[in-house]
């Protein structure tokens, strides 16, 4: 087994084939669940919001099996609430507490929506 960066060491020292190498140039993935929440939000009227139900709801719909329960989409409810976080401390979208956007949007409490920045 190699590690990043290692060579084998039972070839010969020219041998750079095994090197693996950390391509840092390579673009950054992004999370399926960050990419429904923004693909909802813009298909929302513009200014508009949706709550965090909402998205958990279209991604369970979306994963939905044939023997799924009804009250899958609480299954996604969490996932929804941390990538809402990470895309809000980037920018991209506005976590809003009785309709007013938020500071720390890991910290809110109570009722919260989500919408594109304004």
């Amino acid at each position: 087994m190699l590690v990043r960066g290692m060579i084998d060491t039972n070839e010969t020292p020219d041998a750079t084939d095994d090197v693996i190498t950390d391509t840092t140039d390579a673009p950054a993935t992004t999370d399926p669940v960050a990419a429904m929440i923004l693909e909802q939000l813009a298909a929302a009227k513009p200014g508009g919001s949706l709550s965090p139900e909402d998205m958990a709801r279209a991604l369970a719909d979306a994963r939905r099996k044939p023997n799924d329960p009804p009250d899958l989409w609480r299954r996604y409810m969490s996932a929804v609430k941390q990538q809402a976080i990470h895309l809000a401390r980037a920018g991209s979208i506005q976590v809003l507490r009785k309709g007013q956007p938020v500071e720390d949007p890991a910290r809110v409490k109570g009722v919260i929506r989500y919408r594109l920045p304004v």
